[in-house]
């Protein structure tokens, strides 16, 4: 089974300075103003690779926004500056976040590696080549295309379940196998901070 690359981990020092750059983002919001992150050249050499990133935001344990890009020709400090603001306000499926959210707001930083290639020819194989709690999957077909986290496990353990679902998400038939499915697999590193953390400066 091929392995997805492994990403080079960023320090736990280098993780709470990214949350610190997704928290002011967001700070930044809401004070009417958008922030895209520091010069690259100031950041700290973990915070200057290029990889994917999301950026999840939840209110009281419910999601209030989650962007991100598989891939990114952007240095960490700056695309987590800017999935955090979208994800805050410009995610189209929920309301933007405001003042009152903000005291009990979680931010979770995913730094994805980068892709692999699953060689699948059936649903079948695409379900058993799964590692469950370990991969993110993009599949896509002709113009469609869907991506699920590693954290999609916590809601659908099963394999079989996970790829019905992000086959679903692509606006593809869950019982159809595209002739044309691309299918990919990534790993993430999760960077987490709670409500219940440490005071916001």
């Amino acid at each position: 089974m091929a392995e997805a690359e492994a990403i080079k981990p960023v320090t736990e020092a280098a993780g709470k300075l990214l949350v610190e750059v997704a928290d002011r983002a967001i700070v930044a919001g809401l004070d009417d103003r958008r922030s895209l992150g520091s010069d690259p050249s100031e950041l700290h050499a973990d915070l200057r690779q290029r990889l994917g990133t999301f950026v999840t935001l939840t209110v009281r344990g419910e999601l209030n926004g989650c962007i991100g890009s598989i891939e990114s020709d952007e240095p960490l400090g700056v695309s987590v500056a800017r999935h955090a603001w979208s994800a805050a306000f410009a995610d189209p499926r929920l309301p933007p976040l405001g003042w009152s959210d903000y005291e009990h707001l979680d931010i979770e930083v995913s730094i994805l590696s980068s892709l692999t290639t699953i060689p699948v020819d059936s649903r079948a194989e695409l379900v058993n080549a799964l590692r469950p709690g370990t991969d993110g999957l993009l599949i896509g077909a002709g113009a469609r295309r869907a991506v699920f986290l590693p954290a999609v496990w916590d809601q659908l353990p099963s394999p079989a379940d996970f790829v019905e679902h992000l086959f679903r998400k692509a606006g593809l038939s869950p019982t159809l196998w595209p002739g044309d499915l691309r299918a990919s697999r990534f790993i993430a590193q999760k960077i987490r901070r709670t409500d219940t953390d440490a005071e916001r400066s």
